[in-house]
Formats: structure tokens, C-alpha cells, sequence
């Protein structure tokens, strides 16, 4: 998914789509990771919104993500990097987030 990711960012740089906007990994402190990717301008143009949404089936099995004031937010435990990248990659393609896709991904 990191290949993906910086495949997409690399189609997003035009000269001023980085001047603007930025992805952010870091991690957290429960212990995890969150991202943080502004979305670019097609979507932008579509009023979306998500209220954050929480898929957890322990204290070490957890995922959520929410899209607020055209960006993408997801927070997970230390292994769901990858898994936040593929729900950001799903709703750039499809324009919308499945649960179904995270819960088999979870297996919830």
C-alpha cells in the first residue's frame, strides 16, 4: 500500500497540489497510527463528510476513520497502517468507504 500511496501522491504533484496540501503518518501514543490526507481538488468539489467511525475488537485491535473539511483522518493500532492507506485508496477510487471492507480486513 505504500507503493500506492506514493504513486498517487507523485499524480498529485502539479506544481501546486503540494504547496497546499500534505499527507501526514505519524504515530500515537495508544500505541498506533494516524494519517492525515487532504483530498485533492475533484473531490474537494463534492461536499463530503464522515463522521468518525470506530471498528474495535480490543484495546489492541482497532481501526476508525472519519473525512472532515476535505480530509481523510484514520487513527489504528500499530498494525493497521496498511489497512488505513487501502480505505483512503477505496474511497479515492469508488468515492465512498465500505464497513464491509474493513470488517474483513479486521475479521470482525
Amino acid at each position: 500500500m505504500i507503493d500506492w500511496l506514493q504513486n498517487w501522491f507523485e499524480e498529485q504533484c502539479d506544481g501546486n497540489w503540494e504547496h497546499e496540501y500534505s499527507i501526514r503518518i505519524e504515530t500515537i501514543d495508544n500505541p498506533g497510527w494516524s494519517i492525515e490526507i487532504d483530498l485533492p481538488e475533484q473531490i474537494n468539489e463534492i461536499t463530503v463528510s464522515q463522521k468518525w467511525k470506530l471498528f474495535e475488537l480490543s484495546d489492541d485491535n482497532w481501526l476508525g476513520y472519519k473525512i472532515e473539511n476535505n480530509i481523510f483522518f484514520a487513527s489504528g493500532d500499530p498494525k493497521k497502517l496498511d489497512l488505513m492507506i487501502l480505505i483512503f485508496k477505496e474511497f479515492i477510487k469508488k468515492k465512498n468507504i465500505e464497513d464491509k471492507l474493513i470488517i474483513e480486513k479486521m475479521n470482525l
